[in-house]
């Protein structure tokens, strides 16, 4: 080893993003897979966006995360760049640029880091992996229900049992506090406290404000409005104004569609659900599940964004956070599959060319073959040990042409058999 050149700090990651490797990255390449797989089958075709952008593409009036949130940077020509923190705005810059002309829907997936420079002391990460959907030119609630069945489905084929589905609307909120009146800050202060559920915080800031009481009770009961559609009524019998009413049909139009697809038990409808994401325009919706206590999915519509690309449409999206889905998985104990083990094809020099022909037959059957060639310095025991390490089932030694064995790495049992007729089936007694 050099001394000049090492530096034992140079083998650790910046706070907030790590290495993911072996059994952890194999699964975590799974679970992408079998999420994608259940994506492409609604018809949604896969795009990739650049890692960085320019910084006007998610600044504060496009809805997305705060600036000093932002990793930025600089090109040469002292233009202002970013790592993506949300890739829905991306899709929405593609959109305007590809489909210009495009007035039918739309259907396209990604899978995609995104980049947050959050606080070292939230212990979270600030490089995550999502994989989304986003349908464009379709407002329909029909499209809002698919959505948030495709995460349904998506969770379960996951190995996920047990997880919950919140869906509110964004114009419940917005339709209430503009009929009454309130100012900028206003809204931005109950919109935090209603984020938060802090139902004492909310009281004892509107006994301040000048509006109904009826309206007050409301906001104060918001947090509260939260289960199956039971509270739509109790909504309707509340709200006079004609933005509220139309995000309560639209909840309910919605629920009903989920009913159809045999999903609602997965869905509670929640009145005072809110987004930090200022694009989202009608219905929003977060997945939960123990384990963890941020949402393993997120989603809404986003019907204004596209515009601001110069490109009116509706739009709604969904996408589900793989970092967090794998660590509620992993509290909850259920398995995570990861690759199937490789299989060592160990020979001699001399058995080169038969080693190459078999390892390919194997792997035309389906087989993952790692090829090693034999070194005389090394007995079988070393090579069992090392396939143990790697979670290689078997070795497969060609000792010869005319002996070749298949070696069980867990108990070091060994079965002779014929080269020319070894199948993956044999392999795999």
């Amino acid at each position: 080893m050099n001394n000049n050149f090492y530096h034992p700090e140079l083998l650790q990651t910046p706070e907030g993003v790590r290495d993911i490797y072996g059994e952890e990255c194999a699964a975590k390449e799974n679970i992408r897979r079998s999420i994608q797989d259940i994506i492409n089958k609604y018809g949604f075709e896969s795009i990739q966006t650049p890692a960085f952008e320019y910084f006007d593409i998610f600044n504060k009036e496009r809805g997305s995360v705060a600036s000093n949130v932002m990793f930025k940077f600089f090109d040469r020509d002292n233009n202002t760049l970013v790592l993506r923190p949300d890739i829905t705005p991306s899709i929405a810059r593609s959109v305007a640029k590809y489909y210009e002309d495009e007035d039918m829907p739309i259907r396209l997936c990604y899978t995609g880091n995104t980049y947050t420079n959050s606080y070292s002391h939230q212990g979270k990460l600030k490089e995550t992996t999502q994989v989304g959907a986003e349908l464009i030119n379709d407002d329909t609630s029909d499209a809002d229900a698919e959505m948030i069945v495709i995460i349904i489905e998506c969770l379960l084929k996951a190995g996920l049992t047990e997880f919950q589905i919140d869906v509110g609307h964004a114009d419940f909120f917005n339709g209430i506090v503009h009929n009454a009146g309130l100012n900028p800050k206003q809204i931005q202060d109950l919109k935090d406290m209603l984020m938060n559920k802090n139902v004492f915080a909310i009281k004892q800031y509107l006994d301040d404000i000048d509006i109904p009481d009826s309206t007050k009770e409301l906001l104060v009961k918001m947090p509260e409005m939260f289960g199956n559609n039971s509270y739509i009524e109790y909504a309707r019998a509340h709200v006079d104004n004609e933005q509220s009413i139309k995000a309560i049909e639209r909840l309910e139009k919605l629920y009903n569609i989920i009913e159809s697809y045999g999903c609602c038990q997965y869905v509670n409808l929640d009145f005072g659900m809110l987004s930090s994401y200022t694009y989202y325009t009608g219905i929003i919706f977060r997945a939960y599940t123990y384990g963890t206590g941020e949402p393993v999915a997120t989603g809404g519509r986003y019907d204004s964004l596209l515009s601001q690309f110069g490109h009116p449409g509706a739009a709604i999206g969904a996408v589900i956070c793989i970092d967090q889905l794998m660590l509620a998985m992993q509290r909850q104990k259920i398995a995570i599959s990861g690759a199937a083990p490789a299989t060592i094809m160990l020979y001699e020099s001399a058995d080169r060319n038969l080693a190459i022909t078999t390892a390919s037959r194997l792997r035309g059957e389906g087989m993952r073959i790692s090829m090693l060639r034999k070194s005389g310095q090394n007995d079988i025991e070393t090579y069992l040990d090392y396939a143990k390490r790697i979670r290689a089932a078997y070795i497969i030694y060609i000792a010869d042409s005319e002996n070749t064995y298949i070696i069980d790495t867990a108990t070091g049992k060994q079965i002779k058999t014929d080269i020319d007729k070894l199948t993956k089936k044999e392999v795999h007694i």
